[in-house]
């Protein structure tokens, strides 16, 4: 069984007098283990994808499967239990408490996850600071940490549930480029070692050509799913050269 199987998943935004489908009938499926990257140009519905997958919005049809559970019928709070139990995000802002320690900071998903004690809490966020490679920036505030180690702090914090599935919302956007290598190399590392799902939104074409997949979009539709990167750069020029006869 897929560990992410989408059926017709189609997403409807209801504006007043103007409906927007921000996705059409997306159907696919993604195997533990794999490294997936979502690309399109803005408007092309990645994010709405990205956020469906992550079950933080719910479709307005269609199937969606995680590991084996049907999300469109779920409650929100049904979700949010499922998110923590499968899920770890990492976005492009960091988005980390500033007067809050890097090892509080990762602590905090363990404090809405019942049956673990604190010092189960304080030790899993330890190691996953570690296997980041922070062992020695426990007690820095997010102000005192360059944005790669931010980043690498956010990174840690969406591995200290031990989700099946990490998603980027463009977690190198806000880096240089070294050190976007860096993160990105160590997303690598992660969906090696520990055979992690990954799934990456992107502008950046350098992120997207590390990935094993590639999923293009455009105007809502999925137009690409493949390994040839080179492929889905294609078809996003041909569906902008259509858009602009």
């Amino acid at each position: 069984m897929p560990l992410i199987d989408l059926n017709n998943v189609t997403k409807t935004y209801d504006l007043g007098e103007i409906k927007v489908e921000a996705l059409k009938n997306a159907t696919f499926s993604i195997e533990r283990g794999e490294y997936v990257a979502l690309i399109g140009p803005s408007g092309s519905g990645k994010s709405t994808l990205m956020n469906t997958l992550g079950c933080l919005d719910r479709p307005t049809a269609g199937s969606y499967l995680l590991d084996g559970e049907e999300v469109v019928t779920m409650t929100k709070n049904q979700r949010a239990s499922l998110r923590n139990r499968q899920l770890g995000f990492v976005f492009q802002n960091f988005n980390l408490l500033a007067r809050t320690s890097a090892l509080e900071n990762v602590e905090l998903p363990l404090l809405y996850t019942k049956g673990i004690s604190a010092r189960e809490r304080y030790q899993r966020a330890v190691d996953s600071l570690k296997s980041v490679g922070l062992g020695d920036r426990f007690d820095h505030h997010p102000s005192q940490l360059s944005g790669g180690q931010q980043q690498r702090v956010a990174i840690a914090r969406a591995l200290v549930n031990r989700p099946s599935i990490l998603m980027g919302d463009e977690p190198t956007g806000n880096l240089d480029s070294k050190t976007s290598r860096d993160v990105i190399r160590l997303f690598r590392e992660l969906n090696q070692s520990r055979q992690l799902t990954v799934i990456i939104v992107t502008h950046d074409q350098n992120v997207a050509k590390n990935a094993d997949r590639i999923i293009a979009m455009h105007d809502g539709e999925i137009i690409a799913d493949t390994c040839n990167f080179e492929e889905a750069m294609e078809s996003l020029q041909a569906s902008e050269s259509l858009l602009s006869e």
